[in-house]
């Protein structure tokens, strides 16, 4: 490893060799460096002519507090095996983010099972993320469709939907006109649309399908939206229709909304629930990310704050919200709250819903109405992504 090791964005030739490192170093093919050929930014290292390590990076708006954020959502980042342990990992992420940080991200998202990596660099999970199982026959037996029209296929009016549905949750990412197909054409999906009678589409089902080696198939959702209970308990009642060829329906890591429309209307609480890796946030330009995002119209205040920088240590901020607006500038006022890097993105993306679970996490606080107020900010809507990259 005497060679000099370089970074750069990735030609067609070290595209190629990219895609055949990361089949190497995951066991197998990585279909996105295919699919996303077209829209993701890849940066590489390369040593003595070969790739090394590198990743998948996508500049897309997130959904903060109502308003989109611009993010840098980075996927599919591999190090070759001989290279692992010399620290190439964290070189490489500065070089995949550097590029995306040029184009206006100010937040960055992303999904590992190497959460301790990700944390020393500034990453922090702000809430965990479970996929769900349950029995087909018990979804049969405790939902109906009501009056609910099911219409197979998506329409312009379906993804409008999705996005105005996406607003109200902090971390969902508003969808590029291309991230459709490209879920659709990688995940081999179906959508069913939900609406009332000479009502407009009030709910939006993706799913595929996970063939037995026998008999039958497990029914896998991957996107489930739905703007009340009622169209989401009517979306329940429709998977439970599948019980005749689907023993089980799988709701895939994160894509169920953290909603209790399902636990609380099973007749028996027959479900099973597996803990994943979460996605993870970090705040790439504080005054920005600030700036960018929505806040309550009905706040008026203002907050001193102390934060962890890059270069360590701890700056002062104060943060003043008005009417739906909010900006943080630099003070010389002693801070009433004190975050860390991680626990800023926790904050950020309304982790923290009560001042408790705050201070439980670290977050240190030299008055109680200044945490309440601060956790206030950021809560009226709930962390979920259920996209992923």
């Amino acid at each position: 490893m005497n060679q000099q090791l370089t970074f750069a964005p990735a030609d067609d030739s070290l595209w190629e060799q990219y895609d055949k490192l990361a089949t190497r170093a995951y066991g197998h093919p990585i279909k996105d460096i295919t699919h996303l050929r077209k829209h993701a930014d890849l940066q590489v290292a390369v040593r003595g002519g070969r790739v090394v390590a590198g990743g998948l990076g996508l500049l897309v708006d997130q959904y903060f507090g109502g308003a989109p954020v611009p993010s840098a959502c980075l996927g599919d980042g591999c190090v070759a095996p001989e290279e692992r342990g010399e620290h190439l990992a964290t070189d490489m992420t500065t070089e995949r983010l550097r590029p995306l940080i040029d184009r206006g991200a100010v937040i960055s998202a992303i999904v590992t099972s190497s959460t301790g990596y990700a944390r020393r660099l500034g990453w922090e999970a702000p809430t965990d993320v479970f996929a769900w199982s349950v029995a087909t026959d018990e979804l049969k037996r405790s939902f109906a469709t009501q009056d609910f029209e099911i219409e197979h296929g998506l329409t312009g009016e379906a993804e409008t939907l999705q996005r105005d549905l996406a607003r109200q949750w902090n971390g969902p990412v508003h969808r590029p006109t291309w991230w459709t197909r490209w879920k659709q054409d990688k995940s081999n999906l179906t959508t069913y649309r939900f609406s009332r009678p000479a009502h407009p589409t009030a709910g939006l089902l993706n799913l595929t399908t996970k063939r037995h080696e026998r008999h039958g198939m497990s029914l896998v959702v991957h996107d489930f939206w739905a703007t009340d209970q009622p169209t989401a308990a009517a979306m329940l009642a429709f998977l439970g229709h599948h019980n005749t060829r689907a023993r089980t329906i799988e709701f895939r890591r994160g894509a169920l909304p953290p909603y209790p429309t399902l636990l609380q209307g099973l007749r028996h609480h027959r479900t099973t629930a597996e803990a994943w890796h979460p996605w993870m946030l970090r705040i790439l330009d504080l005054p920005e990310a600030i700036r960018l995002r929505g806040w309550p119209h009905d706040l008026t205040t203002a907050v001193p704050m102390e934060i962890e920088s890059e270069r360590g240590g701890r700056d002062r901020w104060m943060l003043q919200i008005t009417a739906g607006a909010a900006e943080i500038v630099p003070t010389h006022v002693e801070g009433q709250v004190t975050l860390t890097r991680r626990q800023l993105a926790v904050w950020y993306a309304g982790g923290y819903r009560s001042s408790t679970s705050a201070r439980l996490a670290g977050v240190h606080t030299a008055s109680e109405k200044a945490i309440r107020t601060l956790v206030r900010s950021t809560t009226q809507f709930e962390p979920w992504l259920p996209d992923h990259f």
